[in-house]
């Protein structure tokens, strides 16, 4: 499902403003939850530390199916991979699972679905500390630590910051590896593809071990080299970078994070692997959904849709959620709120939304185990999380 950087007309979900949901029930994690979703639902171990559960139930509104991976942390491992190991293109979440040998695998963050950039992420996703794409409109992430045999999972808000420098000016860059808009810097590196793809209407600068080694105006689609990067630029952008860059330039690329939540910045300085998605569901035991927040509109939170989510327990488990959706007969989709009631009666203290729609998916043992909405079937996506055994 796309939820990106296109006109408003396009996308519907990016029209609200600033502001807190305050329709979402104050549920407090240890109250006693009517279980309505998960009374009859049982878990299987299907490899040491992860245990798979499916349940097909009612709400009032019609029939849901519901699958449920519960992964434990001091246990199994976690990675989120991208589709055909680069920054553009499409892969199945069983294409993944079967290529890096995964026990499970669930689908992860947005992209863009058309267009010459089909498959970038529409979010931050930073995988093994090389940073993919930058945060867009202050989205939930959801970052892994691993340190040693464990895994720890962080959830909450980031803001980006990126800048070059070259002698003593300097200018922000705006992006990572994503088209470039009006008076805009984007950076594009070797993880993005093998050029960037771009229009000849700026300029763009190939950087080699911190040195300019071409400047290339009014070209665009440059190739990327492996040791180094390019920077494209626009407009005003494109004007500093004809005044200040040339051949032979000393350059420097200087990119940080910081959380927008309190007292979390520590937390994800350790987080190598970090995937952008939203909004955030439930936040220290509490219902607290912040698609208004990140611009994302009141119906994408009130319809029905099949969902993916992700939450963590108190316990150190790992909820990976699935519920099906847009077909009548089977599963009818959920909000978000009814999906954030899920969650908690899973045991969930902190969560995030997934990429749902025809994107949700889930895979056990190489067998795509929920009903994919689209006629076609599974559909490909840009990224998905993947969980293996202890022995892998």
């Amino acid at each position: 499902m796309l939820v990106g950087r296109l006109p408003a007309s396009l996308c519907l979900w990016l029209l609200s403003i600033f502001t807190v949901c305050s329709s979402a029930p104050a549920v407090t994690y240890g109250q006693t939850l009517p279980h309505r979703y998960t009374s009859s639902l049982a878990f299987t171990e299907v490899a040491p530390g992860i245990e798979h559960g499916q349940v097909a139930t009612r709400a009032s509104e019609g029939p849901l199916l519901i699958n449920v991976l519960r992964v434990d942390l001091k246990r199994a491992r976690l990675k989120i991979v991208r589709a055909l190991d680069q920054g553009l293109g499409l892969e199945t979440v069983s294409s993944l699972a079967a290529r890096h040998r995964a026990v499970a695998a669930i689908n992860g963050g947005f992209f863009r679905t058309t267009g010459t950039y089909r498959g970038e992420s529409t979010g931050f996703f930073l995988m093994d500390g090389k940073l993919i794409s930058e945060p867009y409109n202050d989205r939930a992430e959801l970052g892994f630590i691993n340190e040693g045999p464990a895994t720890d999972v962080i959830f909450g808000h980031l803001k980006y910051r990126g800048e070059i420098s070259a002698g003593s000016a300097k200018h922000l860059v705006q992006g990572i590896n994503r088209p470039v808009s009006p008076n805009e810097m984007i950076l594009f590196t070797p993880e993005f593809h093998r050029t960037t793809l771009t229009n000849p209407d700026g300029v763009e600068v190939v950087v080699r071990r911190n040195t300019v080694v071409a400047v290339r105006d009014l070209t665009g689609s440059t190739p990327i080299p492996a040791d180094g990067f390019v920077i494209s630029a626009v407009g005003t952008a494109r004007d500093w970078i004809k005044r200040n860059m040339r051949r032979g330039s000393r350059t420097r690329f200087w990119w940080s994070m910081s959380s927008l939540d309190p007292d979390q910045d520590a937390q994800w300085r350790r987080a190598r692997n970090i995937l952008g998605a939203g909004p955030q569901l439930i936040r220290s035991g509490k219902v607290a959904i912040t698609h208004l927040r990140e611009k994302i509109a009141e119906a994408f939170a009130s319809d029905h849709h099949p969902r993916t989510a992700a939450g963590k327990t108190t316990d150190s488990k790992l909820l990976l959620v699935t519920v099906d959706g847009r077909q009548p007969q089977i599963s009818i989709g959920m909000s978000l709120y009814s999906l954030a009631d899920l969650l908690l009666e899973l045991g969930a203290v902190d969560a995030i939304n997934l990429d749902g729609g025809g994107s949700t998916t889930m895979v056990v043992k190489q067998k795509v185990v929920n009903s994919p909405s689209d006629q076609t079937g599974e559909r490909p996506v840009s990224d998905a999380i993947l969980v293996f055994s202890p022995e892998k």
